[in-house]
């Protein structure tokens, strides 16, 4: 592991164990220099989900420690370092902070400056904020559930877009915002990330689809939803699956010239109505030879690419040319990002390290100047 460093180094934060957005966007800061303490409770946040501690990839580069909310002491303590830190990032449903004492009102009594970022599923207010839910769930009200896969057939994109992208990295976005808005200003604030809010963010792009008349949802065939013979995933001879995205016309010459795909029937690329036979052909021409076989026959035009495993995508060139991956302990992680020309992210340390002594942290923190 690497000596703290990044743009980040200097902001500390208080995290709150948790699952899914709230450790991501913990780790999204560590990696980028902040120096995150993570309070887990007695027991362990992620015990019951059969998740190894020691290689939970989301709870690296941070100290940690253990504290039982619910010991009025306990709490007390944790208030205590929160009057020295500049974030605090909790991802309980709504009320269960403010239970707890440790609400916003109250930390920020204690600390001014402080950015309180807060994530859930429908957000802190609304007539869902206290309903139980996941990731799909948010994702379904929030639009992008029923805009994945062909019409009328839904695809789960796993938890990338809620919990991640429309959760977590919102969250660690949104904390970076106020806190340089913290130090114009001097006064903290509620960050308050809802997953449903975050994926209907990332829906601009299909909102500006949809009005301009390209997107029609469930009424007719859209390129983005793998409808389209140029724009889809097929399966090679070996089993494996390649990418298709020739989109432009000169990308889409290129992907026929090199599939060796003649007919005259393509040259009408977006005619829907030819769409699904054209489709088949594609299909049966990439089934003719091997995943490597293809990679190599296509031009760095045709918008091909491999469609990789986990265990592939650390010996892919282009990610060994970014060293966009590496292991510790022999689990494989991805590195920090984004990349940055002066102040490199890094890796502090690994998951599930030894725990700190919250009195001694205390004393450490109080003592910034």
């Amino acid at each position: 592991m690497a000596e703290r460093q990044g743009p980040l180094k200097g902001f500390r934060v208080v995290e709150l164990a948790g699952l899914g957005p709230g450790p991501y966007c913990g780790m999204l800061l560590s990696d980028l220099g902040a120096e995150v303490v993570q309070v887990d409770r007695p027991g362990g946040v992620t015990g019951g989900y059969g998740l190894n501690p020691s290689r939970d990839v989301l709870n690296r580069g941070r100290r940690s420690l253990t504290l039982d909310l619910r010991d009025p002491e306990a709490r007390d303590q944790l208030l205590a370092l929160i009057a020295h830190a500049d974030g605090f990032i909790e991802g309980n449903r709504p009320g269960v902070a403010e239970r707890l004492g440790i609400g916003p009102d109250k930390c920020l009594r204690r600390n001014p400056r402080l950015v309180y970022g807060r994530v859930t599923g429908w957000g802190q207010s609304g007539p869902l904020a206290l309903a139980a839910g996941h990731d799909i769930n948010y994702i379904a009200v929030g639009g992008a559930l029923g805009l994945c896969g062909r019409p009328g057939v839904p695809v789960i994109p796993q938890n990338f877009v809620g919990d991640m992208a429309a959760g977590g990295l919102l969250l660690a976005f949104g904390m970076v915002s106020a806190l340089l808005e913290a130090g114009r200003s001097g006064q903290g604030q509620v960050v308050d990330a809802a997953m449903i809010d975050g994926v209907a963010s990332l829906l601009s792009a299909m909102l500006t689809m949809h009005a301009s008349g390209c997107l029609h949802e469930e009424t007719a065939p859209f390129f983005g939803d793998g409808s389209a013979h140029f724009y889809g995933v097929y399966r090679t001879s070996d089993g494996k699956y390649l990418s298709v995205g020739a989109i432009e016309p000169a990308f889409y010459a290129a992907f026929l010239r090199d599939a060796e795909l003649s007919d005259s029937a393509f040259d009408a690329q977006w005619d829907t109505t030819l769409w699904p036979e054209l489709k088949e052909k594609v299909a049966r021409r990439i089934a003719q030879r091997t995943s490597t076989e293809w990679v190599s026959a296509f031009s760095r035009d045709a918008c091909v690419a491999p469609v990789l495993s986990l265990t592939e995508l650390e010996h892919h060139p282009q990610h060994v040319a970014r060293a966009n991956f590496f292991r510790e302990a022999g689990v494989l992680q991805a590195s920090p990002v984004p990349k940055f020309s002066r102040t490199p992210g890094a890796v502090a340390s690994p998951p599930n390290s030894r725990p700190v002594d919250i009195a001694a942290l205390i004393g450490q923190w109080a003592c910034r100047v």
